[in-house]
């Protein structure tokens, strides 16, 4: 079973700045990321932080959407993901993060696939995509198992961050020339900060 976990914090509070919701082609960024992970896993995690306003959710997900509050405020995503994990109900995970509108199904699918590909002694606890020599933290395919406990550990670490969280884990990564055939664009790479990013200015 795949839980799909979408960090909310950040978008929700970027939307709460700013004057108009953040959309893209009629709907809030947060529904294309919820939309995506959706199509590929059992289940969707949306993760806000505690004192965030509720998200309004896609009726048109395939699968159930459910919406848990980070248990500590100002700690980040690793709070966030923390939470996600401890009520994930999948053994794996494909996370991302609920400002990233654009991404593609099939590359969200072979970062699990590769993770699936490793077993024993040889598995890999996080598979995430290089990009330029460096690992981009979202999207990731992640072991509920061996996460969740390396997670839960950090939360009270104000500096910490999921590449820093990653680093303590066992991390495959697909580089460049493997997951750019399902991406060409590298659009799996985007996140919308600011209205002027729905147009790629």
């Amino acid at each position: 079973m795949v839980t799909g976990i979408v960090l909310a914090g950040g978008s929700e509070r970027r939307s709460a700045v700013d004057a108009t919701p953040v959309e893209i082609g009629g709907r809030p960024i947060l529904h294309h990321a919820i939309l995506a992970v959706a199509s590929i896993a059992d289940e969707v995690v949306v993760v806000i932080t505690p004192d965030a306003g509720r998200p309004r959710l896609p009726s048109d997900a395939a699968v159930r959407v459910r919406v848990v509050r980070a248990a500590v405020g100002g700690r980040g995503p690793i709070a966030e993901l923390a939470a996600a994990l401890a009520e994930a109900r999948g053994d794996r995970a494909i996370l991302v993060g609920g400002d990233q509108p654009s991404l593609p199904p099939a590359l969200l699918d072979e970062l699990l696939l590769w993770l699936d590909s490793t077993s024993g002694s040889n598995a890999l606890d996080v598979v995430v995509l290089s990009d330029r020599g460096s690992i981009r933290p979202s999207p990731a395919a992640l072991r509920v198992s061996t996460v969740g406990p390396a997670a839960a550990a950090m939360v009270d670490d104000v500096a910490g961050s999921l590449v820093g969280l990653f680093e303590r884990l066992r991390v495959g990564t697909l580089e460049p020339e493997r997951w750019r055939v399902l991406d060409p664009q590298g659009a799996s790479l985007r996140d919308v900060d600011t209205l002027e990013d729905r147009s790629g200015r």
